[in-house]
């Protein structure tokens, strides 16, 4: 999107209990009444519980960083980690289970989602669109595969 900006960035320590952090942080920058608020705070909450436990950011000292970019109608949130061995993927969850649903939510709530990996860091991203235009969802993973991904500097 072309049209997107940085607004924020915060980079938090890499420890479950920062979640709270995080999306307070979506939030502020959104700020009260925004349209994609909700559903921001609730998504940032999800990317950044995977980044801690799934990534090199859960170790002792390591961070997760947060971004929010707004423009076009289009919010984008980037949670920023250091990788881990596996790349963000969609799975079944067991119907019993008390996790594994955290991407099926951002696959259903985002307009669009996806991944990529850059000097031993991934990027999980989604957009959300203002809810008075129309929602197409799509997932894009990999690095490189969306050329209109915006690149924070460093990464």
């Amino acid at each position: 999107m072309t049209g997107l900006a940085v607004r924020e960035t915060v980079t938090l320590a890499g420890r479950p209990e920062r979640v709270r952090v995080a999306r307070q942080f979506v939030g502020a920058v959104l700020g009260p009444g925004h349209p994609c608020g909700d559903a921001a705070v609730l998504l940032v909450s999800e990317l950044y519980g995977n980044s801690v436990k799934h990534s090199g950011s859960g170790a002792p000292g390591e961070t997760v960083t947060v971004a929010v970019m707004t423009g076009d109608g289009v919010v984008r949130v980037e949670v920023i980690d250091r990788s881990g061995p596996g790349v963000p993927e969609l799975r079944a969850a067991d119907r019993d289970a008390e996790g594994g649903r955290g991407l099926q939510l951002v696959a259903r709530l985002a307009a669009r989602w996806g991944w990529r990996k850059r000097g031993g860091r991934t990027v999980t991203w989604f957009e959300l669109c203002d809810l008075l235009q129309p929602m197409q969802h799509s997932a894009v993973s990999g690095m490189g595969a969306n050329p209109s991904d915006v690149q924070l500097p460093g990464l």
